[in-house]
């Protein structure tokens, strides 16, 4: 997959795509199903497939004080669209020019004379737009008469009947029901980072943890859980069971938000390497302890209570998007959502 941070100067080779337009916060599987859709279409025209996708999330440009709310802040939605096995992603600055610009210039001078884009398609409820006047039907009529056509995926649920979303995804975080979120992702929802170094309490107590900043992401609910952490090893990613804490530590006077994960049967430094921690089951909710004594008693018995739901645990495995085809990777080697974070426009990959 090649990456590019803007729509016009497009090499030949990339222009002429299906593409899928959204934010695409999660990467659920309802975004699934929309870039299914784009795969299949591309297919049908011999062509490739691509994602239109915007950065900073225009919800962050327009409210950028407001709490944090992302599901996949931008490196792990770049990961997680570069492993379904995309062509193109076009990571579209989002500013003030491209808010203030009318759904009819974004068709005609991004989808159109930019991109040169075969086929769209997009969710039910896809907008656009300055101040979201375009909709899926307005984007169909353009597209007809630019030269393009347009689908409209109808809203996808799953076997209980509950609709794939951003939204619901983030209600069920938010009201601690990790389990109902993954169903609707595909995968255990994942916070990830550096390991900061911390007041090694846990370790005078007998349960060493590794410490996580959870900025950029939504806060679900706080309390403990059971998880799965995932350890950078090279190229790969070894998954070990633990317990978890989310919260600001009222026990011992911490005010802070942050992860702090125990893993079981594990004895490494964790200190400044990269962790990813995937939130597999609520046990309950944070709470202020007589003292230090308490407070280890209960860790033992949520570590127990832990291990038991992860052995009862039959859900998809965190990290579970299926690896992309061996491609030619552009670029200069790294992971692309490595590159990702480079300067906007250094390159067209």
């Amino acid at each position: 997959m090649r990456l590019f941070r803007h729509y016009n100067e497009v090499p030949v080779e990339a222009r002429g795509a299906v593409v899928a337009i959204g934010n695409f916060d999660g990467v659920h599987r309802g975004h699934h199903a929309v870039i299914a859709a784009t795969a299949r279409h591309a297919r049908e025209l011999g062509t490739s497939h691509a994602v239109v996708t915007f950065e900073p999330h225009p919800r962050e440009f327009f409210a950028p004080d407001a709490p944090s709310f992302r599901l996949t802040p931008f490196r792990i939605k770049v990961r997680q669209l570069e492993a379904i096995g995309l062509d193109h992603l076009f990571v579209l600055h989002f500013d003030r020019e491209l808010a203030n610009k009318s759904a009819e210039a974004f068709v005609v001078e991004v989808l159109s004379e930019g991109l040169e884009v075969a086929h769209v398609v997009v969710g039910y409820d896809f907008v656009f737009g300055h101040q979201r006047r375009g909709n899926a039907e307005l984007l169909a009529e353009l597209g007809r008469l630019r030269g393009f056509g347009v689908t409209t995926l109808p809203p996808v649920s799953g076997d209980p009947g509950e609709i794939y979303s951003s939204t619901r995804i983030r209600q069920h975080l938010a009201a601690g029901s990790p389990l109902a979120a993954g169903a609707l992702l595909g995968r255990p929802w994942e916070i990830e980072g550096r390991v900061e170094q911390g007041d090694r309490r846990g370790r005078t107590l007998g349960f060493p943890t590794a410490n996580l900043p959870i900025a950029g992401y939504l806060q679900p609910a706080l309390g403990v859980y059971a998880v799965k952490a995932g350890i950078d090893e090279g190229r790969g990613t070894i998954w070990r069971d633990g317990v978890a804490n989310l919260g600001r530590r009222p026990t011992v006077g911490g005010t802070r938000v942050q992860l702090e994960v125990h893993l079981f049967d594990f004895a490494g430094d964790l200190y400044g390497r990269h962790l990813r921690v995937a939130l597999i089951d609520f046990l309950r909710a944070e709470k202020k302890f007589d003292g230090l004594p308490a407070l280890q008693a209960q860790i033992a018995e949520d570590s127990r209570q832990a291990r038991h739901a992860l052995a009862d645990y039959a859900g998809p495995a965190p990290g579970g998007v299926p690896s992309p085809p061996a491609r030619e990777q552009a670029g200069d080697g790294r992971p692309l959502y490595q590159r990702a974070l480079s300067p906007w426009r250094d390159s067209g990959s």
